[in-house]
């Protein structure tokens, strides 16, 4: 069962292309949008090693906003049109990994995930198998993850900690 409308931020985008999962999305939601504010973010650093794999996969998802963007005082543009955007288009969720983005928009009413809840449920439905690998290679890539989260969600499936 697919869960609707998601918007995203670029931090997730970042980690779901390093460890080659951005197809998770296309798995678990029946549309995936981005504000202009996340491309650009995206698309910024063309020599950027995943830039083909992000822009491939979100080159039909992007979606102007349409109204004056306040949020941009109290947070970064791409977490603020995104937030934005999801109010726009009546999203179904948020997939934001900053901390304090993510509190401002819980806040205001906004259902948030992260990049390790979407892991998590796609481990829970079988879309992937281990997740100790994936957190690993977050972390030599320099995402930064609390190793206790992650530890947490290892130990909740049976796997190793890192």
């Amino acid at each position: 069962m697919k869960n609707g409308l998601i918007v995203s931020d670029t931090g997730p985008i970042f980690s779901l292309a390093i460890i080659d999962k951005l197809d998770i999305l296309n798995k678990l939601f029946d549309e995936i949008l981005i504000p202009n504010a996340v491309w650009e973010e995206l698309t910024k650093n063309k020599s950027a090693k995943y830039y083909n794999r992000i822009v491939d996969f979100f080159k039909n998802k992007v979606q102007t906003i349409s109204s004056y963007n306040e949020l941009a005082f109290i947070m970064d543009y791409g977490e603020s049109e995104a937030v934005k955007l999801y109010i726009e288009t009546n999203a179904d969720f948020l997939l934001i990994d900053d901390r304090k983005a993510r509190i401002i928009a819980e806040n205001i009413g906004i259902n948030c995930i992260g990049t390790i809840g979407i892991l998590a449920v796609a481990k829970d439905q079988m879309i992937v198998e281990k997740l100790k690998p994936l957190f690993e290679l977050f972390l030599i890539n320099n995402r930064f993850y609390s190793v206790n989260l992650l530890n947490s969600i290892l130990k909740k499936y049976g796997e190793n900690e890192i």
